[in-house]
């Protein structure tokens, strides 16, 4: 990928706009492309397989019309979307398929996916639900069978030595995202949670070697800013599930407010976890996934023993980073359907009341028209913050 002749940013404006437009300049190199829809999916083995893992995004402007001939209305709209696009042709770069056990809307929609996609490989990771030392045992035995499958689809072996070098190339890469979120601690922040968005959504749909390249000329052009690109106004922080777009963040900060933090899977859940360079690859890529990235769908034992105690670690990640990045409230954006976060929204109220953290609590649907509509009620929570 060409990135000499144009700035940082502007590579990634190209990159968010044509979403996969390198992928297929790949395909047509004879690059094999592996799509995935979720944070749980091991980049790494895709990586050290010789293949450009490629995250699937929905489209808030595009009606589902076909997905919705193959799937229930009510699975998650942004499953339905990221379907309907791949049956509509959006995808059609993609050599293969993975797809891991979280949420029921991805697990039970896999067949769907399969039959639905005429890909030459297709993959279904079972993940543990429960984080245990037996649990991550199990996971690691499911990577060795992703590995097995990758070889016989590839025809090679993917070695240690190719595990242990995507590994540090993936860490490399979410070394230099948090190095990015340190621009938003300034106030007013010198990057703006839009520009922050389309940075982490267009590495997601590079090679890793190219996302890496990309930040490091992202991380320079920020670096060299004289002033910060907007004003000071209401530190807020998103929190939610896989928001793969910036219409939300665009709206708040369009009202005045600076998104400065967030606990989303096109964010911190998925860039913050680094996976150990101590340990043997698998084992090492076992605890990243099943342990390290913080997701509604795993479930970690109350040691405290108490509500206030197992909120606490359920969610101190969010209290540590309201604190870190000085929010002055967080906003929490949940799909409809998105049995997850929804089960989860009681325990999340309640935690960021007890750390005395204003929340506005919205329930979207997966589309721009639906969208807008929460325009109203993000200012009355601006303007009571404030």
């Amino acid at each position: 990928m060409e990135t000499t002749q144009k700035t940082g940013m502007s590579l990634v404006e190209e990159c968010f706009e044509d979403y996969g437009k390198r992928a297929r300049e790949l395909k047509r190199e004879g690059r094999k492309i592996i799509g995935y829809v979720c944070s749980f999916v091991p980049l790494e083995m895709i990586t050290a397989a010789g293949c450009v893992p490629f995250r699937v995004r929905g489209d808030l402007n595009e009606p589902i019309t076909k997905g919705d001939n193959l799937l229930e209305t009510i699975v998650c709209p942004f499953i339905r979307s990221c379907f309907d696009l791949a049956v509509k042709g959006r995808y059609d770069f993609l050599e293969g398929f993975v797809i891991p056990h979280a949420c029921d809307s991805m697990t039970r929609s896999y067949s769907t996916w399969n039959y639905g996609l005429d890909l030459s490989y297709f993959h279904f990771i079972n993940i543990p639900s429960v984080v245990r030392d037996a649990s991550l045992e199990f996971f690691e035995a499911e990577l060795k069978t992703l590995k097995g499958t990758l070889e016989k689809f590839l025809g090679k072996e993917i070695t240690h030595d190719a595990l242990a070098e995507a590994i540090d190339l993936h860490n490399s890469c979410r070394e230099k995202v948090k190095a990015l979120y340190e621009f938003r601690k300034p106030d007013p922040p010198r990057i703006t949670g839009v520009e922050l968005g389309k940075v982490l959504i267009s590495v997601s749909s590079l090679p890793v070697d190219e996302a890496n390249a990309l930040l490091e000329q992202v991380l320079e052009e920020i670096g060299n800013r004289s002033e910060p690109p907007g004003e000071k106004g209401p530190r807020i922080f998103i929190d939610g599930p896989c928001i793969d777009n910036v219409e939300l963040v665009r709206i708040v900060e369009g009202l005045g407010a600076n998104v400065v933090a967030d606990g989303i899977c096109y964010g911190t859940r998925d860039f913050w976890p680094t996976t150990d360079t101590d340990k043997e690859p698998l084992e090492a890529l076992a605890r990243r996934y099943l342990d390290k990235v913080n997701c509604p769908k795993t479930y970690r034992e109350n040691m405290a023993g108490t509500f206030e105690g197992d909120i606490s670690n359920r969610f101190g990640d969010i209290g540590a980073r309201a604190k870190d990045f000085k929010v002055d409230g967080a906003i929490l954006y949940v799909y409809k359907y998105c049995d997850p976060f929804g089960f989860e929204v009681p325990a999340r109220k309640a935690y960021y009341d007890s750390i005395d953290v204003p929340l506005l609590t919205l329930e979207d649907e997966y589309s721009s028209g639906t969208i807008g509509q929460l325009r109203t009620r993000i200012q009355a929570f601006l303007e009571m913050i404030d």
